[in-house]
C-alpha cells in the first residue's frame, strides 16, 4: 500500500514532458546572476564592472548570517552590477556577465580530497557551502545550515522526489537519467550526520523511477524506496513526513525538531556533483512547458533569461497571458521575460491568454476547502477574517500553519482566492506580535 496522509486533492496532472529526456541548453550570450537566490541574508558581490570571471568562480558571499554563496555560470567580463526585480517582484542586486564562451573552469574546483568514509560533518558542511547549494524544491534554504543544524538531531533522511506538482517532471527525469546522483547525494548527507537510515518518496505515477531506483541500492546501504499515493501536496515536508512515519511537526518547528531532515531529489543531485566533481551549483533542470511550440526538460545554466528560454523551445503558439516560476499551485507569476532562472526555478509554465470573465468572488459555504486541507485548517474562515481584519481569530484559527500549498483556492467553486487572503493574513498576525 502507498504512503499518504489525510486531506489534499489530485488535480489534472499534465505531465506532457514526462517522457522527454534532459537536454543540455547552450550556454546564452549574457547571464544575469542574481545575489539572492536563496532564503536569508543576500549575497554580497566579490568582482566588480570590468572583472574577468572563470565559470564557476564565486562571485557573491555573505559570511553575517543565513546566506548562501552564488557562482558565475559561464566564463567571461562582468559588465556591470545593478539592481532589478526578481520573480518574487523584490529588487535584488545582479552581476551580469558577457560569455566569451570559452568555458575557462575556476582553479579551484577539484572533487573532495578524502573517501567518503573518512569525511567528516564540518568537511562536508564547507564542501556544500563552498558550492552554493540551497533547496532546490523551491523553499531555496541553505543546504549546509540544514545539514548543519541537523547534527545530534536527526535519526533519518527523507529524500523527497515526490514532485506532486501539476506539469513539473524535471525530477522524474532527473531520477530516470542520473539516480546515481541522488543516491550518492543521500549517502553523502548519511555520512555528515551518521544516518543509518535514509527514505527516498516517489509517488506512484513515477513507476518507472521508482523500479529503477530499486535497481540502483546496494544492500546494506539503508536506503529503501518508498512508495507514495499520488496526491498534492504529497511533497510538503509536513506531510511528506506524517506518511511516511505518522509523526505530525508541531506548529512553529522543524523537521529536524522531530527526528527528520528532507532535501530535495536535485538538491540531492547537487550536493554529489559538488563532492564527487567540486563543480557548485551554476545550472538546474528545470520543465519548461504551457504555450510553447516544443516542450522540455531542461538543464539551463544560472542567469538565463526566460525570453531566451522561450525561444529555445520554438517560441509561443499564442499571445502569452502569465509565466508561472515553479508549478500552478504555489509558482509565483513572473513581473517579465526578462527575469532570470535562479537556484528554486524548478519549472516555467507559459499560459495563454484567456478570452472569459472572471467570475466574482462568493463563498457558498461547501466546505471543499476544509476537507482538501492536509493541514486541517478552515480557510474559508481564514479568508473571512482576513477581509474582516480580525486578527485575533486569524490567531485563534492557527493561520500561521498554513503551508500556502493552494489546494483550497483551486477547490473553491465560488472563485475565492483563499491563498492570497491567507498570505496577507500572515503580515497582519505578524505586525501584531
Amino acid at each position: 500500500m502507498a504512503f499518504t496522509f489525510k486531506g489534499g486533492l489530485h488535480p489534472e496532472e499534465n505531465k506532457i514532458t514526462a517522457k522527454v529526456p534532459i537536454e543540455q541548453m547552450p550556454e546564452p550570450s549574457r547571464v544575469a546572476i542574481a545575489m539572492s537566490q536563496h532564503i536569508g541574508v543576500p549575497s554580497l558581490p566579490t568582482v566588480k564592472k570590468g572583472d574577468y570571471v572563470y565559470k564557476g568562480q564565486c562571485i557573491g558571499k555573505n559570511d553575517a548570517g543565513l546566506s548562501c554563496p552564488v557562482h558565475a555560470s559561464v566564463s567571461g567580463t562582468v559588465v556591470g552590477i545593478e539592481d532589478r526585480v526578481n520573480f518574487m517582484g523584490q529588487k535584488t542586486q545582479y552581476v551580469i556577465i558577457e560569455n566569451d564562451y570559452k568555458g575557462e573552469l575556476d582553479p579551484s574546483i577539484a572533487p573532495f580530497p578524502k573517501p567518503l568514509d573518512e569525511a567528516t560533518l564540518e568537511e562536508i558542511v564547507e564542501c556544500v557551502k563552498n558550492a552554493g547549494i540551497s533547496g532546490m524544491g523551491g523553499a531555496t534554504f541553505p543546504t549546509h545550515f540544514k545539514i548543519a543544524g541537523a547534527r545530534d538531531r536527526v535519526d533519518k533522511l527523507i529524500v523527497n522526489c515526490c514532485e506532486c506538482e501539476p506539469y513539473i517532471t524535471a525530477n522524474h527525469r532527473l531520477m530516470l537519467e542520473k539516480g546515481d546522483e541522488i543516491i550518492g547525494g543521500a549517502k553523502i548527507v548519511m555520512q555528515a550526520l551518521g544516518l543509518k537510515a535514509c527514505d527516498i518518496a516517489v509517488e506512484d505515477n513515477k513507476k518507472d523511477a521508482i523500479e529503477h531506483l530499486k535497481t540502483r541500492i546496494a544492500d546494506g546501504d539503508g536506503i529503501r524506496v518508498c512508495t507514495m499515493k499520488t496526491k498534492y501536496p504529497q511533497g510538503d515536508e509536513r506531510q511528506l513526513i506524517y506518511a511516511l512515519d505518522k509523526i505530525e511537526i508541531p506548529t512553529g518547528k522543524l523537521p529536524a525538531d522531530v527526528g527528520r531532515i528532507v532535501i530535495n531529489a536535485e538538491t540531492s543531485s547537487a550536493i554529489y556533483r559538488a563532492f564527487t566533481t567540486g563543480m557548485p551549483l551554476i545550472e538546474r533542470i528545470i520543465t519548461v512547458t504551457g504555450a510553447v511550440a516544443d516542450p522540455k526538460n531542461l538543464r539551463v545554466p544560472l542567469g538565463t533569461s526566460v525570453s531566451e528560454i522561450a525561444e529555445y523551445c520554438g517560441g509561443y503558439t499564442g499571445e502569452i497571458e502569465k509565466i508561472i516560476s515553479g508549478g500552478p499551485m504555489m509558482g509565483q507569476a513572473l513581473w517579465n521575460e526578462d527575469t532570470a532562472v535562479a537556484k528554486g526555478t524548478s519549472s516555467l509554465i507559459f499560459m495563454l491568454k484567456e478570452e472569459k470573465k472572471t467570475l466574482p468572488e462568493a463563498c457558498i459555504h461547501c466546505g471543499k476547502c476544509v476537507a482538501s486541507c492536509p493541514m486541517h485548517l478552515m480557510p474559508c474562515y481564514l479568508a473571512l477574517f482576513t477581509k474582516n481584519d480580525d486578527v485575533e481569530s486569524l490567531k485563534e484559527f492557527d493561520v500561521m500553519s498554513c503551508v500556502e500549498c493552494g489546494c483550497c483556492t483551486y477547490q473553491c467553486p465560488g472563485n475565492v482566492p483563499i491563498v492570497q487572503y491567507i498570505r496577507a493574513a500572515k503580515g497582519k498576525v505578524k505586525k501584531s506580535m
